[in-house]
């Protein structure tokens, strides 16, 4: 089952996006993530393409575990 949700996330590079909203938000926050997640669905459209939502959901769950860990790592004042 593992095996299987492993190829299902490298299919269309859906790894890239989960991987993708981490980094931007625990650089630069949650907003960052999930603006980068609709920028590149509104990309996808207007090259023809059909935007994905599946791309979109992923993006930003990786956004919120990002937001997640900043929160826990930044300093209590």
């Amino acid at each position: 089952m593992l095996k299987n949700a492993i190829a299902w996330l490298r299919r269309s590079h859906r790894l890239h996006h989960l991987l993708g909203g981490f980094l931007l938000a625990l650089a630069l926050g949650f907003t960052a993530a999930y603006a980068a997640a609709a920028a590149l669905e509104f990309k996808d459209w207007q090259w023809g393409g059909e935007p994905s939502v599946v791309d979109f959901i992923l993006t930003v769950a990786g956004g919120v575990v990002g937001a997640v860990v900043r929160t826990l790592l930044s300093p209590v004042p």
